[in-house]
């Protein structure tokens, strides 16, 4: 079995815990009272997840539920460390979300060397908003990774369905680096 440490980052209010929360089967319900994560929330689930090979993988994830208030950024390494997947969220009908979430992508990604693969970008819809699934103005570098738009309210299983693909590219990035390290243990 697979073990996957999983980043949920993003700017604040933008819906991380709400996402987190509801990709590990944390609650029954979606919503309540918003109030800010300090530090970080570790959420600890099995998941069944596509491997690569096409094959039906359990792995167990690790989904760290990160704070967006950038006074936690000095606790920013020891949460980076042994991560092998990074999910940004955002609000896209936030402006301000939109040019914070580069320096998210610097600080957690490019700053690991972390795949294209190992990254996802989710655009998440408030409850109430209308949901505009055209793809963000984003910097060029951010354009290139894969996005996803989530909408609880509208369609929770889309947005798992999406998020278990990803997984399943985490897998595979997983498998890869484990065969390549018994290969050369071999040679």
């Amino acid at each position: 079995m697979f073990k996957a440490k999983i980043l949920i980052i993003g700017p604040s209010e933008c819906g991380k815990t709400v996402l987190a929360n509801f990709l590990s089967d944390t609650v029954e319900t979606i919503g309540g009272d918003y109030s800010p994560t300090q530090g970080v929330r570790i959420l600890e689930f099995e998941s069944q997840s596509l491997s690569g090979s096409g094959k039906n993988v359990q792995c167990e994830v690790e989904m760290w539920d990160c704070a967006g208030d950038i006074r936690f950024e000095s606790c920013w390494p020891a949460l980076m460390k042994d991560s092998n997947g990074v999910v940004i969220v955002f609000n896209p009908d936030m402006p301000s979300h939109l040019k914070e979430v580069e320096t998210w992508h610097s600080s957690f990604v490019s700053s690991q060397g972390m795949q294209e693969s190992q990254c996802l970008l989710m655009a998440h819809h408030k409850p109430g908003s209308a949901a505009d699934n055209g793809r963000q103005v984003l910097v060029s570098q951010l354009s290139k990774l894969p996005m996803i738009h989530s909408n609880l309210e509208e369609d929770p299983e889309e947005v798992r369905q999406e998020f278990h693909r990803y997984l399943g590219s985490i897998v595979k990035t997983l498998s890869e680096s484990r065969e390549r390290e018994e290969m050369s243990i071999i040679t």
